[in-house]
């Protein structure tokens, strides 16, 4: 399938996989690309070092092309950025800020950006950066999040923009790929039905709960302190939802959930841990090859959209 976004990034298939921190490591970007996707690097909080070492070794495992997620939050930000330029990545996807500063040098390069936004209002204010593309992601998504849904968000920044538009969200099928088609997308993003994928270096209880999760396990936490994160319910997010009833300050909040993601990734711990997860994850029952799940997912959404 042919879209502006395959023409832009050099892929064979619009899909593209989250940048998700402590998941989207090198061995699942990898796969993703060599899948035909786009394959992603979540820098997330890690240091500069840490991401050259997985460009690298996402080098040895495919010629694709595949990109770094970068969240600007991150205090390495800066070298990071550079670090990018000099290995030679293709892509770069950000969330949490604006990369305006970034632009210049990654541009020079002939990098291609797209950030994450969550309005129209940030869509536009990217298209006159400079970008080449937004990925409009909606509440559905797993991790942090913004208010509106998929369904209304992506339609009103593909008329908001010149610029192709990628949606997330809500997305793990063939019938969701051809909605955001139908919204105007060029293409989607997914997470959470990659978390599950084969290759995916995630603690097998982490994908287990994605794997049995039911449309209603779905949970939001941060909400009174305007940082809101989507996660599977668990002992961890019954606690922190009491504590912000309460009242509880900001300061005790996080301290709730420090490193509780890379206790869920790498340790396992479903019950303390955050088990970050969209909405969609109650049709998420099945785990696949990122290759498998790609075939699959473009043959339900051909056949859909040739109706």
């Amino acid at each position: 399938m042919k879209t502006k976004i395959t023409e832009l990034l050099g892929i064979e298939y619009p899909i593209i996989q989250g940048g998700m921190a402590w998941v989207a490591e090198y061995h699942l970007a990898a796969a993703v690309s060599e899948a035909g996707g786009l394959g992603i690097i979540g820098a997330g909080g890690a240091p500069a070092s840490f991401v050259r070492e997985q460009i690298r070794k996402t080098k040895e495992l495919t010629k694709k092309p595949f990109g770094v997620n970068v969240m600007l939050m991150n205090p390495e930000a800066d070298e990071i950025a550079k670090v990018i330029v000099e290995e030679g990545v293709q892509v770069v996807t950000t969330g949490a800020g604006n990369p305006g500063k970034y632009l210049a040098d990654w541009k020079a390069a002939g990098i291609k950006v797209a950030p994450v936004v969550a309005s129209v209002g940030l869509a536009k204010m990217m298209e006159r950066a400079g970008v080449d593309a937004v990925i409009a992601e909606g509440t559905e998504s797993g991790g942090h999040i913004g208010s509106a849904t998929t369904m209304t968000l992506v339609p009103q920044v593909v008329d908001a923009v010149s610029i192709p538009v990628i949606a997330a969200g809500g997305i793990a099928d063939g019938r969701g790929f051809a909605a955001a088609m139908m919204l105007g997308a060029e293409a989607v993003q997914m997470g959470t039905r990659f978390v599950v994928a084969k290759e995916s270096i995630v603690h097998e209880n982490y994908k287990k709960k994605i794997l049995a999760a039911k449309d209603i396990d779905s949970e939001v936490t941060g909400m009174t302190h305007g940082h809101p994160v989507r996660q599977i319910r668990n002992n961890m997010t019954r606690e922190y939802i009491k504590l912000e009833k309460a009242g509880a300050p900001f300061e005790e909040l996080e301290h709730l959930t420090l490193g509780a993601l890379r206790k869920a990734v790498v340790e396992g711990d479903t019950v303390n841990g955050t088990l970050m997860a969209g909405q969609i994850a109650g049709m998420v029952k099945e785990e696949m090859t990122c290759a498998e799940m790609i075939r699959e997912i473009m043959t339900q959404a051909e056949s859909l959209l040739k109706r």
